[in-house]
């Protein structure tokens, strides 16, 4: 191990390499059984005599911080103590916006037995060896496209050609700028076009990442009714500088955004000069009903910016989303992007260009939609047969949750439903918003279908009166 170990001036040498080497393992630094360098070749690295080394070697064995092994080496010994962290005390403190910022609840943590979370697809759906395969081709054979901040050439062209066959988007390769996911695209929007101070329209509910990454930026952040149409326009503030929503299918009530009012949310951009900030959230998913037209394709003005992300159709860690923007602001998110992290990583995008040109995206979403539409089913039917009277579902034939409001206290069901095995969220929880109306969120992406009414009888069990 090639371990740093900092000597000041010439004196008592030995024990300033015991101190140093000490605090390692006590730190955590230096882990049980890891190997501590050959004397003479850490004498060599820090320009001292062996002897010098062998003597604070010989003081951490007597201590019993590391015992050598005859023609193996000397290794660190079990000392019982926790590792210690960097210093607690400090005087810096966080800007006072980040005080309220924190992660999504309820998403940490090991797998309940009965996973209603919300957000997360099913990974062994996923086909890992075909994309081992062309992750493989990519590190054997790189590509060699230079590292553009807005992505590779291939997978923008690849995935214009994806949203605009399978969503009916506008957009050419110079349109797509490749992100890390909907929030990185939403911070490069946030970044580019909005000053701190200006106000951000949002759902409401809504989704709380994308609330929280706008506060995080010095943004005024304003939360619109929905209804059984999607958001109310004729709520919206008209200092509002840019509007959020999730059209497709709305987090996390699920419903879509009917025609008139997409139109309307246009006709309202236009004559206010705001962005539109569309996230194309789960449509891959859709069970039934006709597709939902995006706002992207409505807009004639040059006004949304479309965003998607690959996360559930492929893995979560993937992490690779993008934005469709105006070409009025696309050199500046460019910019944005090269700043905040250059670019995306090179390996996965050319594998994603691959996975999408040679139909294995569209036959993996073909295979979700038909496993998902199926557990959709089963969930509603359940929910309508077992819970008629204790939960009312929001019609919804998309995505990967389904909301239902309740009479019930949805606090105390989902603790008692936790407590059972069986992970579920209140909408409160969900959207981060104490005001939300009473009622619980159920995913199905995560639970196989054979668990789902075994899952289900426990939420009953919980919802039941004491």
């Amino acid at each position: 191990m090639d371990f740093h170990i900092g000597l000041d001036g010439r004196g008592d040498l030995s024990g300033q390499i015991y101190r140093r080497l000490r605090e390692a393992i006590l730190d955590g630094r230096l882990r049980p059984g890891d190997a501590l360098p050959a004397t003479r070749e850490l004498a060599r690295r820090l320009d001292v005599a062996r002897n010098t080394v062998g003597v604070a070697y010989d003081r951490l064995a007597a201590e019993g911080f590391v015992a050598g092994r005859v023609g193996a080496g000397t290794f660190v010994q079990e000392t019982g103590s926790a590792p210690r962290g960097a210093p607690a005390a400090s005087p810096l403190r966080p800007r006072a916006r980040w005080e309220s910022v924190a992660p999504w609840p309820g998403w940490l943590g090991a797998r309940p037995a009965f996973d209603f979370r919300v957000g997360l697809p099913d990974p062994r759906l996923f086909p890992y060896e075909t994309w081992r395969r062309m992750m493989t081709r990519e590190l054997r054979e790189p590509s060699s496209a230079s590292a553009d901040p807005a992505g590779l050439p291939a997978l923008r062209a690849a995935i214009a050609r994806h949203v605009g066959v399978s969503r009916g988007v506008r957009a050419s390769a110079d349109d797509v700028i490749v992100t890390g996911g909907i929030q990185q695209a939403l911070d490069l929007v946030g970044r580019v076009l909005l000053e701190p101070g200006d106000l951000v329209a949002v759902e409401r509910p809504g989704y709380p990442p994308a609330r929280m990454l706008f506060r995080s930026l010095g943004l005024r952040v304003a939360g619109v009714p929905v209804d059984a149409e999607g958001l109310r326009v004729e709520a919206l503030p008209d200092d509002a500088r840019a509007v959020y929503v999730t059209p497709s299918h709305q987090f996390p009530l699920g419903m879509p955004m009917s025609l008139a009012r997409r139109t309307a949310l246009l006709a309202w951009a236009g004559r206010h000069g705001a962005a539109v900030i569309e996230d194309d959230y789960d449509s891959e998913f859709r069970f039934g009903g006709r597709p939902i037209e995006p706002l992207q394709n409505l807009d004639r003005g040059g006004l949304v910016l479309y965003t998607g992300s690959f996360s559930k159709v492929l893995v979560p860690r993937t992490r690779i989303g993008f934005l469709v923007a105006p070409a009025s602001l696309r050199a500046a998110l460019v910019a944005a992007k090269f700043v905040t992290d250059w670019h995306s990583p090179l390996p996965a995008q050319a594998a994603l260009a691959r996975f999408i040109d040679e139909g294995a995206l569209a036959r993996h979403v073909r295979r979700m939609r038909h496993e998902y539409e199926g557990r959709h089913a089963l969930l509603m039917s359940t929910l309508r047969r077992e819970f008629a009277g204790r939960l009312d579902p929001v019609p919804s034939t998309a995505g990967l949750h389904i909301s239902a409001f309740t009479t019930a206290d949805p606090e105390a069901a989902a603790e008692r439903a936790r407590a059972a095995g069986a992970q579920v969220h209140t909408l409160a929880e969900v959207a981060m918003d104490p005001a939300a109306r009473p009622g619980l969120v159920l995913g199905y992406g995560a639970i196989p279908a054979a668990r789902i009414e075994a899952g289900l009888a426990r939420l009953s069990d919980a919802m039941n009166p004491i």
